[in-house]
């Protein structure tokens, strides 16, 4: 029975439960929740006037996704009877790697796409001196960043930006494959 059909409202969990479908448009084996889009489900006023308030944070800000995950969201509920739907960004604090579930990372991974490793909140980034005309220096790949394929540690760095900003591009020296990273951050 939808939402309208009851005229009860839908508790918070079964919103969050609908949420979990909806698939991230980059990386369709995970869906928004697991990746940590998605902050807060809230119901704001009452009765016929009552409205379900979906808080967002983009993984960046321009990420191209962003307006394909809102109109998802809201199509999403309102197939399920949730006739006002109501999207919030919030881009403070900025959305990092490590509101990612576990249950996102393992699919990741079994996709093909080396998941992040550590905790953003440890990670630092070697710049070099750009300030002196110097480009950036490659990084060593992130200790225990392993192949996706094979699961060999011996990888090297191919490019900063993978097929998205948020992830590089290695290469698995075993088994000779090419695999994206998704950079914690």
């Amino acid at each position: 029975m939808t939402a309208a059909a009851s005229n009860a409202p839908v508790s918070p969990e079964q919103i969050w439960a609908w949420l979990a479908e909806v698939e991230d448009p980059e990386i369709p084996v995970i869906s928004i929740v697991d990746l940590g889009i998605v902050r807060e489900v809230q119901w704001q006023g009452s009765g016929e006037a009552a409205e379900c308030v979906v808080t967002i944070t983009p993984t960046y800000s321009g990420c191209p996704a962003t307006g394909v995950i809102a109109r998802s969201v809201v199509e999403a509920l309102q197939r399920r009877g949730l006739p006002r739907v109501r999207l919030e960004t919030r881009i403070a604090p900025a959305w990092t790697t490590d509101w990612m579930s576990d249950s996102g990372k393992q699919k990741l991974r079994a996709y093909g796409i080396a998941p992040p490793i550590g905790l953003a909140a440890t990670q630092t980034i070697a710049v070099g001196d750009i300030g002196r005309g110097q480009r950036p220096a490659m990084q060593a790949a992130p200790a225990g960043l392993a192949c996706p394929q094979c699961a060999s540690t011996q990888v090297t760095l191919s490019s900063q930006f993978g097929s998205t900003p948020c992830k590089a591009l290695y290469v698995c020296q075993a088994c000779k494959e090419p695999f994206d990273y998704f950079k914690c951050h």
